[in-house]
């Protein structure tokens, strides 16, 4: 009998039964990607890098108006969704459950009977607006559902009405608009615009009067009061006539015959000011810190103020006394990156999320009167052990022109010896700025694969003041890229680094910056990856969504001009293909309303054509970016065939 049986179990190996499935392979991919040139992906690779995918992060989104309770947002699936949070490290009930990921909601602030939420479909980024029901869990379109962006949810003192902006007039002009969103019939158009810079800021005390911003770029954004009655908006400055100014954050006083803000003007960082509502009178706060002061939020009772400062990657949290306007740093904080500071209503309680190298993003508490922090989430690394991750350094190299450049370096698992291989990782905007947050899959490269990344923070980034932030305009463009050409050098001078093996990548405009790198340092880079990147300027400003078309225009210059449009023939990428002679990745969201997908494609074609080595990855779901979980882990997964073939060899 025992010899039958181990014949019948030697059959089933070699002639499995009609109906059993062996273990695949290859990863197939969903019906959803586009693949061009791109090899199997072999089913092992998902294993080893399965508990480099499955971290995840929690970030605060509202408070209940009444409750020490929250909305909070995170992933349990393919996509980030809302949650209900009771307590610290309570349970997390979920209460969206979309293929597209939702991550912004406002209470109800009366009793927080209901929330109204954003959604976008395939990464198309033209939310609308929803109201959900807590009692009942239904949800309400409250918005036009058409081929608009909505958003900006800012409900008046008496709770009874919101204001939101919405490009659903033309398209392309974001106005305002109010409407009871218990009844979505009630939505008013109440002021047109010109640009799709638009937003609003806060409601007066008697809602009378809206405070409204237009944003024209980085550089150059003006506060209004507008007058809900007469319908006129008035600028309340602060105006210089000989640059450009950046304010920004607007926020009545309590007694709304002031407003506070954030502004560059006569200085070269962002500082905290005040202003009467007439804008004649104004009072700067914060003159001795050298560095931009961030986010603000204003507590309910109009008595004291919070706002954050990053310093060199590191952020600080403030709180001043509005009546003395003294201030001071809140210094029992946890040391890393702080954000989305919010105060808890009717108490001196607020949120904050932490995250750094070796904590994802997650969400805590800070009690002004005790000083005492408490977590309330504790996010799941999938596996990873943080104390196990690599930390983080700051570097510093001299550019062509002699300008300080810095990055954030972190370096591989000290079990790999010998020169490591390098990717310069460079960020979007082209107004971002790198900071030294949890690297996720990233820790792949650097605990599995030896690979040393790095952060460059070159000429343009936000930061480092408003003369920076400038260098890389219009004309200026391509010096930003010298900049990655002056750290290709730096590099080759560390005796731990391989400059012979160097994969240059970035998303959006760190995608053109990849593309760039490769045409005029193809000899010092061994491979590159281009995430939702520009390949020509005019093609770009040409077929971007209308409502960011005149905002890119100040960033990148007016195409429209003769000699602009000559230049940025000129330096871009595509016209320059011939001179890209490493193998490319391009990455790309079908959907995407800021970098067309036509970009990605034009470029992929000229570099086939050539007979380049050029991988093509598009998401048919997805916009500015892969969001959603099986998407992202597909990219990752050919990310890590593409370096080991390319830059590892």
């Amino acid at each position: 009998m025992f010899n039958k049986l181990r014949t019948l179990t030697v059959i089933a190996l070699l002639f499995p039964l009609a109906g059993m499935t062996q273990p695949a392979k290859e990863i197939k991919p969903t019906e959803n990607l586009i693949l061009k040139n791109l090899p199997a992906i072999p089913a092992a690779t998902a294993e080893a890098v399965k508990r480099y995918t499955e971290s995840r992060s929690a970030g605060h989104v509202d408070w209940h108006p009444l409750k020490r309770e929250m909305l909070m947002t995170t992933r349990f699936g393919n996509t980030n969704q809302l949650h209900y949070l009771k307590m610290p490290m309570g349970a997390r009930k979920q209460l969206t459950f979309f293929d597209e990921p939702v991550g912004n909601a406002v209470f109800e602030p009366v009793n927080g009977d209901y929330f109204i939420y954003s959604r976008d479909a395939g990464g198309n980024e033209f939310a609308q607006l929803y109201r959900y029901d807590m009692g009942t869990g239904v949800t309400t379109l409250i918005s036009d559902g058409g081929r608009s962006q909505n958003g900006n949810i800012r409900f008046n003192k008496a709770k009874n009405l919101i204001s939101f902006t919405s490009t659903r007039r033309n398209g392309a002009d974001r106005d305002i608009y109010t409407m009871d969103p218990r009844d979505p019939n009630s939505a008013k158009l109440i002021h047109e615009v010109k640009g799709g810079g638009w937003s609003v800021t806060d409601w007066s005390p008697d809602d009378s009067k809206l405070l409204i911003q237009e944003g024209k770029s980085v550089n150059e954004s003006t506060i209004y009061i507008l007058d809900l009655k007469s319908n006129l908006r008035s600028p309340i400055g602060p105006l210089n006539k000989k640059e450009p100014v950046a304010n920004g954050g607007a926020k009545f006083s309590k007694d709304g015959k002031s407003v506070y803000f954030v502004t560059d003007m006569d200085n070269e960082f962002r500082r905290l000011a005040m202003m009467s509502v007439d804008g004649k009178n104004v009072t700067y706060l914060t003159s001795d810190i050298k560095w931009d002061i961030g986010s603000i939020d204003i507590k309910e009772d109009g008595t004291q103020l919070l706002f954050t400062v990053s310093e060199a990657g590191i952020t600080k949290v403030y709180l001043m006394d509005l009546t003395t306007h003294k201030y001071s740093q809140l210094t029992k904080m946890p040391i890393g990156l702080i954000g989305g500071i919010s105060w808890r209503p009717k108490s001196n309680e607020f949120s904050f999320s932490f995250s750094s190298a070796r904590a994802n993003a997650d969400i805590y508490t800070y009690d002004i009167t005790s000083g005492a922090t408490e977590r309330w989430t504790e996010s799941e690394l999938g596996g990873i052990v943080a104390e196990q991750l690599s930390e983080t350094q700051l570097i510093k190299w001299k550019s062509f022109d002699g300008l300080e450049i810095s990055g954030f370096y972190f370096k591989p698992n000290a079990k790999f010896t010998g020169k490591r291989p390098v990717i310069i990782n460079i960020h979007g905007g082209p107004e971002g700025q790198s900071l030294p947050g949890f690297q996720g899959r990233t820790n792949y490269f650097l605990e599995e694969m030896g690979v040393a990344v790095i952060y460059p923070n070159v000429r343009g980034s936000s930061g480092y003041g408003k003369t920076f932030v400038k260098l890389d305009n219009g004309m200026l463009r391509e010096n930003s890229v010298k900049d990655i050409g002056a750290l290709l050098d730096w590099i080759a001078l560390q005796p731990e680094l391989d400059a012979s093996r160097v994969l240059v990548m970035g998303g959006s405009y760190g995608g053109y910056m990849s593309l760039a790198v490769s045409v005029h340092y193809a000899d010092k880079i061994r491979c590159a990856i281009d995430v939702v990147g520009i390949s020509n300027f005019n093609t770009f400003l040409k077929n971007t969504e209308s409502y960011r078309r005149d905002l890119r225009r100040v960033e990148y210059g007016d195409e429209q001009d003769p000699k602009m449009f000559a230049f940025l023939e000129k330096i871009s990428p595509l016209n320059n293909a011939a001179k890209i002679k490493k193998p490319l990745f391009i990455v790309q969201g079908g959907n995407d309303p800021r970098v067309p997908r036509t970009e990605a494609e034009q470029m992929f074609d000229t570099l086939e054509k050539q007979g380049n080595v050029v991988w093509y990855l598009e998401a048919k779901d997805e916009g500015h970016g892969f969001r959603k979980k099986t998407n992202s882990d597909f990219q990752f997964y050919a990310t890590i065939e593409f370096m080991k073939k390319y830059l590892l060899d």
